[in-house]
Protein backbone atom coordinates (compact mmCIF):
# COMPACT_ATOMS: atom_id res chain seq x y z
CA UNK A 1 0.00 0.00 0.00
CA UNK A 2 1.13 3.50 -1.05
CA UNK A 3 0.35 6.69 1.61
CA UNK A 4 1.12 10.76 0.28
CA UNK A 5 1.19 13.28 2.84
CA UNK A 6 1.87 16.16 0.60
CA UNK A 7 -1.02 18.44 1.75
CA UNK A 8 0.47 20.46 3.90
CA UNK A 9 4.43 20.49 2.38
CA UNK A 10 4.12 21.24 -1.56
CA UNK A 11 7.80 20.66 -2.09
CA UNK A 12 8.16 17.66 -0.08
CA UNK A 13 6.35 13.67 0.00
CA UNK A 14 6.84 10.51 1.66
CA UNK A 15 6.44 7.20 -0.30
CA UNK A 16 5.49 4.58 2.55
CA UNK A 17 6.47 1.28 0.30
CA UNK A 18 6.43 -2.21 3.11
CA UNK A 19 8.64 -1.81 5.08
CA UNK A 20 10.81 0.90 3.58
CA UNK A 21 10.58 5.08 3.64
CA UNK A 22 12.03 6.96 0.25
CA UNK A 23 11.92 10.65 0.41
CA UNK A 24 11.50 13.19 -2.67
CA UNK A 25 12.54 16.68 -2.90
CA UNK A 26 10.60 19.13 -5.30
CA UNK A 27 13.24 21.88 -7.46
CA UNK A 28 12.90 25.33 -5.95
CA UNK A 29 11.20 27.57 -8.70
CA UNK A 30 13.22 29.73 -10.69
CA UNK A 31 11.60 32.66 -9.91
CA UNK A 32 11.86 32.14 -5.93
CA UNK A 33 15.99 31.52 -6.40
CA UNK A 34 15.86 34.85 -8.58
CA UNK A 35 13.93 36.66 -5.71
CA UNK A 36 16.03 34.95 -3.23
CA UNK A 37 19.57 36.31 -4.80
CA UNK A 38 18.04 39.47 -5.76
CA UNK A 39 16.98 40.09 -1.49
CA UNK A 40 20.45 39.08 -0.69
CA UNK A 41 22.36 41.71 -3.41
CA UNK A 42 19.75 44.13 -2.23
CA UNK A 43 20.92 43.39 1.92
CA UNK A 44 24.42 42.97 0.64
CA UNK A 45 24.46 46.50 -0.84
CA UNK A 46 22.87 48.30 2.34
CA UNK A 47 25.33 46.98 4.47
CA UNK A 48 28.37 48.35 2.53
CA UNK A 49 26.52 52.02 1.95
CA UNK A 50 26.07 51.51 5.66
CA UNK A 51 29.80 51.00 6.62
CA UNK A 52 30.77 53.56 3.61
CA UNK A 53 28.68 56.30 5.05
CA UNK A 54 29.91 55.05 8.60
CA UNK A 55 33.16 55.72 7.82
CA UNK A 56 32.56 58.99 5.87
CA UNK A 57 31.12 60.47 8.94
CA UNK A 58 34.01 59.83 11.05
CA UNK A 59 36.21 61.23 9.07
CA UNK A 60 33.96 64.45 8.37
CA UNK A 61 34.09 64.80 12.41
CA UNK A 62 37.48 64.49 12.61
CA UNK A 63 37.90 67.10 10.33
CA UNK A 64 35.30 69.13 11.32
CA UNK A 65 37.04 69.42 14.80
CA UNK A 66 40.61 70.09 13.04
CA UNK A 67 38.86 73.03 11.44
CA UNK A 68 37.13 74.28 14.32
CA UNK A 69 40.48 74.19 16.08
CA UNK A 70 42.27 75.73 13.35
CA UNK A 71 39.72 79.16 13.20
CA UNK A 72 39.46 79.06 17.27
CA UNK A 73 43.18 79.60 17.46
CA UNK A 74 42.87 82.06 14.32
CA UNK A 75 40.49 84.40 16.54
CA UNK A 76 42.58 84.12 19.47
CA UNK A 77 45.69 85.09 17.51
CA UNK A 78 43.48 87.96 15.66
CA UNK A 79 42.35 89.42 19.10
CA UNK A 80 45.45 89.41 20.70
CA UNK A 81 47.12 91.19 17.95
CA UNK A 82 44.65 93.63 18.74
CA UNK A 83 45.32 94.37 21.71
CA UNK A 84 48.96 94.52 21.58
CA UNK A 85 48.63 96.84 18.70
CA UNK A 86 46.31 99.17 21.28
CA UNK A 87 48.78 98.69 23.74
CA UNK A 88 52.16 99.84 21.60
CA UNK A 89 49.69 103.10 20.18
CA UNK A 90 49.60 103.84 23.77
CA UNK A 91 52.85 103.33 24.84
CA UNK A 92 53.71 105.67 22.34
CA UNK A 93 51.52 108.26 23.06
CA UNK A 94 49.35 107.36 19.82
CA UNK A 95 45.54 106.03 18.80
CA UNK A 96 45.01 102.80 17.41
CA UNK A 97 43.04 102.66 14.69
CA UNK A 98 40.84 99.13 14.02
CA UNK A 99 40.17 98.31 10.51
CA UNK A 100 36.99 98.76 9.06
CA UNK A 101 34.57 96.38 9.43
CA UNK A 102 33.94 94.17 6.35
CA UNK A 103 29.88 93.14 7.22
CA UNK A 104 26.91 94.42 8.17
CA UNK A 105 23.54 92.53 9.73
CA UNK A 106 21.01 94.55 8.81
CA UNK A 107 16.77 94.09 10.29
CA UNK A 108 14.05 95.10 8.81
CA UNK A 109 11.97 97.08 11.64
CA UNK A 110 8.90 98.38 9.33
CA UNK A 111 6.20 97.10 7.25
CA UNK A 112 5.54 97.48 3.63
CA UNK A 113 2.69 100.54 4.34
CA UNK A 114 4.34 103.91 3.27
CA UNK A 115 7.66 102.29 1.40
CA UNK A 116 9.29 104.45 -1.49
CA UNK A 117 9.88 101.93 -4.59
CA UNK A 118 13.47 102.91 -4.27
CA UNK A 119 13.79 102.35 -0.84
CA UNK A 120 11.86 98.61 -1.51
CA UNK A 121 13.84 97.82 -4.49
CA UNK A 122 16.73 98.12 -1.98
CA UNK A 123 15.42 96.09 0.01
CA UNK A 124 14.41 93.41 -2.21
CA UNK A 125 18.00 93.69 -3.44
CA UNK A 126 19.10 92.79 0.72
CA UNK A 127 16.44 90.37 0.67
CA UNK A 128 14.52 92.11 3.67
CA UNK A 129 10.97 91.36 2.62
CA UNK A 130 9.46 91.00 5.75
CA UNK A 131 9.24 92.56 8.73
CA UNK A 132 12.09 91.24 11.27
CA UNK A 133 13.95 89.97 8.59
CA UNK A 134 17.28 89.84 9.11
CA UNK A 135 20.48 89.55 6.56
CA UNK A 136 24.34 90.06 6.12
CA UNK A 137 25.73 92.57 3.58
CA UNK A 138 29.16 93.07 2.91
CA UNK A 139 30.19 96.71 3.46
CA UNK A 140 31.59 98.58 0.73
CA UNK A 141 30.72 101.92 -0.87
CA UNK A 142 27.47 101.17 -3.10
CA UNK A 143 26.21 99.00 -0.07
CA UNK A 144 26.61 101.80 2.13
CA UNK A 145 24.99 104.44 0.13
CA UNK A 146 22.24 101.49 -0.36
CA UNK A 147 21.95 101.40 3.59
CA UNK A 148 21.60 104.96 4.17
CA UNK A 149 19.10 105.08 1.47
CA UNK A 150 16.56 102.90 3.90
CA UNK A 151 17.07 104.12 6.81
CA UNK A 152 14.03 104.95 7.98
CA UNK A 153 12.71 101.23 7.18
CA UNK A 154 15.76 99.16 8.65
CA UNK A 155 18.46 99.20 11.95
CA UNK A 156 22.04 97.96 11.11
CA UNK A 157 25.07 97.35 12.77
CA UNK A 158 28.45 95.40 13.05
CA UNK A 159 27.81 91.66 14.42
CA UNK A 160 29.98 90.01 16.63
CA UNK A 161 31.10 86.35 15.59
CA UNK A 162 29.62 84.96 18.47
CA UNK A 163 26.05 86.64 17.26
CA UNK A 164 26.86 85.42 13.27
CA UNK A 165 26.96 81.71 15.29
CA UNK A 166 23.75 82.24 17.23
CA UNK A 167 21.84 83.26 13.97
CA UNK A 168 23.12 80.29 12.38
CA UNK A 169 22.33 77.70 15.03
CA UNK A 170 19.00 79.13 16.65
CA UNK A 171 17.70 80.59 13.32
CA UNK A 172 19.92 79.15 10.80
CA UNK A 173 18.03 77.87 7.25
CA UNK A 174 19.32 76.70 4.19
CA UNK A 175 18.65 76.95 0.89
CA UNK A 176 18.94 73.49 -1.10
CA UNK A 177 16.61 73.01 -4.69
CA UNK A 178 14.63 76.58 -3.73
CA UNK A 179 13.86 75.11 -0.52
CA UNK A 180 14.01 76.20 3.18
CA UNK A 181 15.76 74.10 4.76
CA UNK A 182 16.83 73.62 8.69
CA UNK A 183 20.77 73.36 9.33
CA UNK A 184 19.93 70.66 11.90
CA UNK A 185 24.03 69.00 10.61
CA UNK A 186 26.49 69.80 8.73
CA UNK A 187 25.26 67.78 5.84
CA UNK A 188 22.77 70.68 4.93
CA UNK A 189 25.90 72.75 4.54
CA UNK A 190 28.16 70.27 2.81
CA UNK A 191 25.07 69.65 0.25
CA UNK A 192 24.89 73.15 -0.36
CA UNK A 193 28.01 74.73 -0.12
CA UNK A 194 30.20 71.69 -0.19
CA UNK A 195 32.05 72.39 -3.44
CA UNK A 196 32.92 75.81 -2.48
CA UNK A 197 35.19 73.95 0.27
CA UNK A 198 32.35 75.11 3.09
CA UNK A 199 31.22 71.82 4.58
CA UNK A 200 30.47 72.41 8.58
CA UNK A 201 29.12 74.95 10.42
CA UNK A 202 32.26 76.59 11.64
CA UNK A 203 33.13 76.83 7.84
CA UNK A 204 30.36 78.92 6.93
CA UNK A 205 30.93 81.12 10.01
CA UNK A 206 34.95 81.75 9.52
CA UNK A 207 33.46 82.61 5.74
CA UNK A 208 30.99 85.34 7.06
CA UNK A 209 33.31 86.60 9.61
CA UNK A 210 36.08 86.78 8.01
CA UNK A 211 34.45 87.63 4.69
CA UNK A 212 36.24 85.07 2.36
CA UNK A 213 36.22 84.82 -1.17
CA UNK A 214 32.67 82.58 -1.51
CA UNK A 215 31.14 85.02 0.90
CA UNK A 216 28.53 85.38 -1.31
CA UNK A 217 27.46 81.93 -2.33
CA UNK A 218 27.59 81.12 1.38
CA UNK A 219 25.39 84.74 2.30
CA UNK A 220 22.77 82.94 -0.43
CA UNK A 221 23.13 79.71 0.49
CA UNK A 222 21.51 81.08 3.88
CA UNK A 223 17.92 81.90 4.25
CA UNK A 224 17.01 85.40 5.62
CA UNK A 225 16.50 85.15 9.51
CA UNK A 226 13.29 85.34 10.43
CA UNK A 227 13.54 86.81 13.95
CA UNK A 228 10.82 87.53 16.48
CA UNK A 229 9.49 91.01 17.70
CA UNK A 230 11.96 92.06 20.55
CA UNK A 231 11.32 91.22 24.23
CA UNK A 232 9.45 94.51 25.18
CA UNK A 233 8.74 95.34 22.13
CA UNK A 234 9.73 98.52 19.98
CA UNK A 235 8.21 102.16 21.40
CA UNK A 236 5.74 103.46 18.73
CA UNK A 237 7.08 107.01 19.46
CA UNK A 238 10.45 106.43 19.07
CA UNK A 239 10.63 103.54 16.26
CA UNK A 240 10.69 106.31 13.38
CA UNK A 241 13.22 107.97 15.09
CA UNK A 242 17.49 107.58 14.26
CA UNK A 243 18.99 105.79 16.76
CA UNK A 244 21.31 108.48 17.63
CA UNK A 245 18.01 110.90 18.27
CA UNK A 246 16.89 107.86 20.46
CA UNK A 247 14.99 105.82 18.19
CA UNK A 248 15.18 102.69 16.67
CA UNK A 249 16.30 102.74 12.88
CA UNK A 250 19.24 103.57 11.34
CA UNK A 251 23.45 102.73 12.20
CA UNK A 252 23.42 101.10 15.70
CA UNK A 253 26.90 99.85 15.18
CA UNK A 254 27.91 96.81 17.91
CA UNK A 255 24.73 97.64 19.86
CA UNK A 256 22.99 95.79 17.21
CA UNK A 257 24.40 92.34 18.70
CA UNK A 258 21.96 93.01 22.49
CA UNK A 259 19.14 93.98 20.01
CA UNK A 260 19.56 90.44 18.35
CA UNK A 261 20.00 89.15 21.71
CA UNK A 262 16.38 90.58 22.26
CA UNK A 263 15.17 88.84 19.01
CA UNK A 264 16.59 85.50 18.56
Amino acid sequence: STTFHGRHNPFKFIIFVTNTIITATMKTPESVLKKQATQAKIATMAKEKSVAAKQKKAADKKLFLANAEKYAAEYAAAEQAEIDNRRQAKAQGGFYVPAQPKVALVIRIRGTIGVSPKAKKVMQLFRLRQIHNATLVKLNEATIRMLRLIEPYVTYGIPTRATIEKLIYKRGFGKLNKQRVPIADNSVIQEGLGKHGINCCADLVHELVTVGPHFKEANNFLWPFKLSSPLGGFSRKTKLLHYLEGGEAGDRAEEINKLVKKMI
